[in-house]
Parts: C-alpha cells; structure tokens; sequence
C-alpha cells in the first residue's frame, strides 16, 4: 500500500461533498465554491497527491493511483459514500473513481474532464506536449524538473477512458464545461451521451468557469444536488 496523508480543506456539515481539483492546482481552486457548497454539505477540498500541501509519495504518478488515494482517503475518514466533483484531471480522477468504486458515489459532477488526451483542443494540447518533451529532455540532467515533468506526463499521456465504459454508470451525473473550454465540446457532449441520464450544463466562461463565473457553476452545481 502506498499510501498518503492528503492534505484537505473540511467545511460544514450534511452529507459529504468532495471536491478534486486540476492538474498543477491544489484544493484553493475551488475557493469561488466551498462558502456556498458548505453551507449544505459537508465539504472537503482535498489536495492531490504530488499537489499544494500533499505529499508526492513513492507510488506511481498516476490518474488511477489517484483515485486509489481518493477511495483510501474516504475510508480513512469514515465516509462511506459522498458527492464528488471533479475539475479537469480531476473530473477524470472522479470518472475512474466511479468505475471503480460505484457503491462510494451517490452523485457525480465533471468538470472540463477528458475521456482521453485527444479530447483537449490542438492548440491547448500541443504546447502541452511540446513541454514534457523538453523536461523530459532536462530531467536527465536536472532533478528539480522532474515535478513538472511527471505534471505534463499525465496531461500527454492520460487518461484512457472508452466511451462504453461509461455505459455501466448508473449514478445521477452533471457534466459541466465552459462554452469557451479547451475540451473540445464534441467531446464533452459525448461524456454526457456516454453516461445514462447525464445532464449536460454548457455554462459562459472558459476552462475555469468555476472560478471565472462562480455564481452559475454554484447554482447548478446546487440545483443538481438538490433534485
């Protein structure tokens, strides 16, 4: 077992709520969110292994390693089973981790996530893969590169989700992204299609559209929760 202590944020009492944010980030991202989500749920903003205040660990730098820590951290915690919404790589954390682990997830919300590395836009992915490859080429002689480098890796080569693995999720999903995303919205759209009775929320903003237009992901974030 390789396992971490995951830093996190708890707020608030109810049902628990655990919020996974993206790749380089940590669990301040969802600073927009935690006030009003905590106000209904018990929420906990948690910080990836590798990111902000968590450890990086011995054990594989991996999507799926990650949703391992999630369920571990759940147990951990006692929590059963919570909410879980995911941005970016971690909307792809949360898609694993209910492939995985379905009877943990009573609702699921993906944000900006990706089925695979062809799902981002070329002119977002190409500077990606153009940047590993050079900390790769650095990292052989430069330690202090390997951090960013295992950052990007998991962005050019991660993850590997088919859309009909999908199908066998039978859990109530909000997929969200911005209208102006670096997801290509073909692909968001064939998440959503992908999952049984997923709702699809398309909302003004980018990428970030948590944090740039708080208001209305709240507000349908909530609205989903609640119905």
């Amino acid at each position: 077992m390789h396992m971490v202590n995951l830093y996190y944020i708890r707020q608030g009492s109810g049902f628990p709520l655990i919020l996974l944010h993206g790749n380089g980030e940590d669990s301040s991202y969802f600073s927009h969110q935690t006030e009003a989500f905590s106000a209904r749920f018990q929420t906990y903003a948690i910080d990836t292994r590798g990111h902000g205040r968590s450890p990086r660990g011995k054990a594989p730098f991996t999507l799926i390693q990650f949703a391992q820590d999630l369920k571990n951290f759940m147990d951990e915690h006692n929590i059963p089973k919570a909410h879980i919404l995911g941005f970016s790589d971690g909307g792809n954390i949360a898609m694993l981790f209910a492939q995985m682990y379905p009877e943990r997830v009573e609702k699921l919300i993906l944000n900006g996530a990706n089925l695979d590395p062809q799902g981002v836009k070329p002119l977002v992915q190409l500077p990606i893969v153009l940047g590993y490859g050079l900390l790769s080429f650095i990292s052989l002689f430069d330690k202090g590169a390997i951090p960013k480098k295992e950052l990007l890796c998991l962005m050019v080569t991660q993850p590997h989700i088919k859309p009909h693995q999908l199908s066998s999720l039978h859990i109530p999903t909000l997929v969200v992204a911005g209208d102006r995303d670096m997801i290509k919205d073909s692909h968001t759209r064939l998440i959503a299609e992908s999952i049984p009775d997923a709702q699809l929320c398309i909302l003004p903003g980018s990428h970030f559209v948590a944090a740039e237009n708080p208001k209305a992901f709240n507000r349908a974030v909530l609205e989903f929760l609640e119905q």
